[in-house]
């Protein structure tokens, strides 16, 4: 799998996407290639610390910051590293594209560029959290504020498809994220939403889940607004300096075996999140990620593209309740 980077996404960039290039390279010697995009005198100053053979370059100058509004920036600077990298993909230079980069200017890139696939409203971004069973696949954090109950129900099918292929999770349990375990609970588009989600066979939906219950495992992809989910996404980001700080002032885990052993809270262990939705491969990343987190992402864009996921999603939803889809 060859993966295109984005050198200057993300607040530690390009020292950190760089690091990440090198450290992906090493960590999967043997079935992964990148496509580092950056501006012409970062990629000639990069060149002799990366083996020729499993690196290729491109050309890009223009940079779209944070503060800029996502739609116009895509549009003004066609020679942006997020254009670029994402016409890559589009043109099969790349089997899919890792930005830590503002995450809406990488999402409407990517429906520009990609295009979405029949059957999609909104692409979603999904991001694993850790459980006390394992993951959970949360679907929304942050793409889209406002859904509609069919919206959810599209967010359900790419978050189980994504399990099923990428993760050989067999028969995604699919939770609705509410404040109550009762069918009316939520009102409105969640209530309708959950009528979706049960008269729909090819899913595996357990019903309503309640906050506590996320990280007791009862749900393997957990569908909600991005508005709650990126809220959701963030506590569950500053969950183990929290804790680890805790025991620290108390004296506890000196040694760094505490540490080791909350590993699994670190939301670095989990890469970038995946663009669902969109005909290819986009992993967003973070931006204040740290090397490791986008190395992961790397890995997480190349697992995508090596299991088929995106022909597998459209099959999936050709499947689906016409009344929800499209």
């Amino acid at each position: 799998m060859r993966v295109a980077l984005d050198l200057l996404g993300g607040d530690a960039a390009p020292e950190a996407t760089l690091q990440a290039a090198a450290a992906a390279l090493d960590a999967w010697p043997d079935d992964l290639s990148l496509l580092l995009v950056g501006p012409g005198d970062l990629l000639r100053e990069a060149r002799s610390r990366f083996p020729r053979d499993r690196v290729a370059w491109l050309a890009a100058e223009e940079f779209i910051g944070p503060a800029e509004p996502p739609a116009l920036a895509v549009r003004r600077k066609a020679d942006s590293t997020v254009v670029r990298g994402l016409e890559a993909v589009r043109d099969g230079r790349a089997d899919g594209f890792v930005s830590a980069g503002p995450t809406g200017a990488t999402v409407v890139a990517s429906v520009l560029t990609l295009g979405l696939l029949p059957g999609v409203d909104r692409p979603p971004v999904g991001a694993l959290f850790p459980t006390a069973t394992g993951r959970v696949l949360v679907m929304d954090v942050g793409a889209n504020v406002d859904v509609r109950p069919r919206q959810l129900h599209q967010f359900a099918h790419l978050g189980s498809t994504y399990l099923r292929r990428t993760l050989s999770v067999g028969r995604p349990r699919v939770g609705l994220l509410n404040i109550g375990v009762e069918g009316e609970k939520g009102g409105g588009a969640i209530a309708t939403a959950h009528g979706l989600l049960s008269a729909d066979p090819e899913l595996h939906f357990v019903g309503n889940v309640e906050g506590h219950q996320i990280v007791t495992g009862a749900c393997d992809v957990l569908v909600c607004g991005g508005f709650v989910g990126n809220v959701l996404l963030k506590f569950y980001e500053s969950i183990a300096e929290f804790v680890l700080g805790i025991f620290r002032n108390a004296g506890v885990g000196e040694g760094g075996e505490l540490g080791e052993a909350l590993r699994f809270l670190d939301y670095a262990e989990y890469g970038g999140a995946p663009l669902f939705g969109v005909d290819g491969v986009t992993v967003i990343c973070h931006g204040t990620s740290p090397s490791r987190a986008i190395m992961n992402g790397i890995r997480t864009a190349a697992d995508c593209a090596a299991s088929g996921f995106t022909s597998v999603t459209r099959t999936s939803l050709a499947r689906m309740p016409q009344e929800s889809g499209a």
